[in-house]
């Protein structure tokens, strides 16, 4: 028990790492842009070289595991993080930004595909869901306090004036003084570096996966992608992580632009917030599912999206601080109810479609460059409109959606039949 207790703790440290990381790109693009001087369209293509990476290693991820279980895999993937992020930290550029992206998310792929299983196995199959949510709660958790450390760090950095310790002292002999956003990359490897120690240290049970959570073989892949019902959730994922990024990327460079808000200030308190409402969305949604049916809530919340991305871009300055946080709000219950109605909405091989969804993550590297194509060429409140179209999928998939398997709520009597497919 003591082991399996560690293993679950190593999971949600892991999915801390993986969230910290990850949307800290958000507030750091309006530094990036203005430090390499680049077009909207350029920088937006950070986040594609970044979640490009889902999809083309999503797939491949699950097959390692098969091969090799769960602690080679976990290494290589946070040693390819640690090469990522002190490769770009040594040689900032954006040339080299893009091929460091890409590489850190190639791990980060391998990180999910491998932790939701090793959750179940170190947990218990009994607890299995209790940890999942919690899983939620910690991710929502780092994406709220990763903009703060960033707005610490820049802030200290660029004012010695402001007291000083070991940390900001060290890091301000290691990063260029008109890049001091660059700190937060000496950070990550640090993290890597730690976490890279602690898997290789540490005894791993033996992973054992549950035929749903095998990724089968490329004959069973070729099926699914055959299936008409495959493809509409491969959209929604596709939509959900666009709709996501494309709104949690441009938060803080929106209101530089329009509102004049200082990135390493109200910007990142924005961003920060859309991640910390999306945290309290999560433990809403818990009581919500068990009140009302899956696709009214995807509903209702889609709608509330839309409005108040409305109001956020055309808003006056207070009510845009206020309306973007409220955006991960709204989101918070998107991704979980699309893909437990993806699963349920077939009777077989649903680890090799849960595979196929994740995948679909490709989606935030398509719409954050898409943002700022269009907003290169008609500003960025209109470039932003572009998300309308995303949200407009999820709010349609309340209505078209037909699961095997219904929710269970409390207004359903015991003997209550599953939906029809």
């Amino acid at each position: 028990m003591a082991r399996n207790r560690f293993m679950v703790l190593l999971v949600m440290l892991t999915f801390f790492v993986i969230s910290f990381v990850t949307n800290i790109l958000d507030p750091l693009e309006p530094n990036i842009q203005a430090s390499f001087q680049l077009s909207a369209f350029a920088v937006g293509l950070m986040p594609f070289a970044f979640f490009a990476a889902y999809g083309v290693m999503s797939i491949p991820a699950g097959m390692l595991i098969e091969r090799f279980d769960a602690k080679p895999v976990l290494l290589a993937a946070f040693v390819l993080a640690f090469l990522g992020s002190s490769v770009f930290a040594l040689w900032p550029s954006y040339a080299v930004a893009l091929p460091s992206l890409f590489t850190i998310a190639v791990g980060f792929a391998m990180l999910q595909v491998v932790i939701n299983p090793l959750l179940r196995t170190s947990g218990g199959e009994a607890h299995y869901a209790f940890f999942g949510n919690l899983s939620q709660l910690v991710f929502g958790g780092a994406s709220f306090l990763s903009p703060h450390v960033y707005s610490y760090l820049v802030q200290h950095l660029k004012d010695s004036h402001l007291s000083q310790n070991l940390v900001t002292t060290t890091l301000g002999r290691m990063v260029p003084p008109s890049l001091p956003w660059l700190s937060l990359y000496w950070v990550f490897a640090v993290i890597m570096l730690v976490m890279i120690l602690v898997v290789a240290l540490i005894r791993m049970p033996r992973m054992e996966l549950k035929d749903d959570e095998r990724v089968e073989s490329f004959s069973t892949l070729g099926t699914l992608l055959k299936n008409r019902i495959v493809w509409l959730y491969f959209i929604g994922i596709f939509c959900y992580v666009g709709t996501e990024q494309g709104v949690a990327f441009w938060i803080s460079k929106f209101l530089e632009t329009y509102h004049g808000v200082d990135p390493a200030q109200g910007g990142h308190s924005a961003v920060a917030g859309f991640w910390g409402l999306m945290m309290v969305g999560c433990a809403l949604g818990l009581v919500l599912l068990k009140l009302f049916d899956q696709r009214k809530i995807l509903f209702v919340f889609g709608l509330c999206a839309v409005a108040t991305l409305l109001t956020a871009l055309f808003g006056s300055r207070a009510v845009a601080l206020v309306a973007f946080p409220l955006m991960g709000f709204w989101c918070s219950v998107m991704w979980p109810l699309i893909f437990a109605l993806a699963l349920n909405s077939v009777d077989k091989h649903h680890g090799s479609f849960a595979g196929i969804l994740c995948t679909a993550i490709v989606g935030g590297a398509f719409l954050p460059p898409l943002v700022g194509r269009l907003g290169d060429a008609f500003g960025l409140r209109f470039g932003m409109l572009a998300l309308l179209g995303t949200l407009g999928y999820i709010i349609s998939i309340g209505l078209w959606a037909r699961p095997l398997i219904s929710n269970a709520t409390l207004g359903q009597s015991k003997n209550a039949q599953p939906d029809p497919a």
